[in-house]
């Protein structure tokens, strides 16, 4: 097969529905909308939720649980991953983002201790597990809590 011969599965390009282009298309005249009411208006319908005036599902429905607004959120990176680098290299949260190990450093960066280490690093992060730093320093790494 070549890429000239590609061809979409029967059924997956459909054509648009074209209404209000006469009688002889069977979507004229009320371009399917049927005979008045707010539904056939121009702009006419009812907001997404609204059931006719009946108290609405999301409102009936109880609330649970709260959500924490002060909750921090941790980039975290596990010791095994942290084999990229070479020895000596002083790990930073920059450098992780360089080395795509993490996206964005959120509200700090937080190094966990599964995995194992092999190599000598010295590790500059917002907080680091116990485990994480005795693998660290076993290695003769460095943890330094920025």
């Amino acid at each position: 097969m070549r890429l000239d011969e590609l061809k979409s599965p029967p059924g997956a390009n459909k054509r648009p529905k074209r209404v209000g282009r006469g009688p002889g298309s069977g979507h004229g005249k009320t371009s399917t909308r049927g005979h008045k009411g707010q539904k056939a208006r121009s702009g006419g319908g009812v907001r997404p939720g609204f059931e006719g005036g009946q108290m609405p599902l999301q409102r009936r429905i109880p609330k649970r649980g709260f959500t924490n607004i002060f909750k921090k959120e941790y980039a975290i990176v596990n010791v095994g991953d942290l084999n990229i680098f070479a020895d000596g290299t002083e790990v930073t949260p920059e450098l992780l983002i360089e080395n795509g190990l993490i996206r964005k450093i959120k509200d700090g960066v937080k190094i966990l201790g599964d995995g194992e280490l092999e190599r000598s690093l010295i590790v500059k992060a917002h907080k680091v597990s116990k485990q994480a730093e005795e693998k660290i320093t076993a290695r003769g790494g460095k943890v330094e809590v920025i």
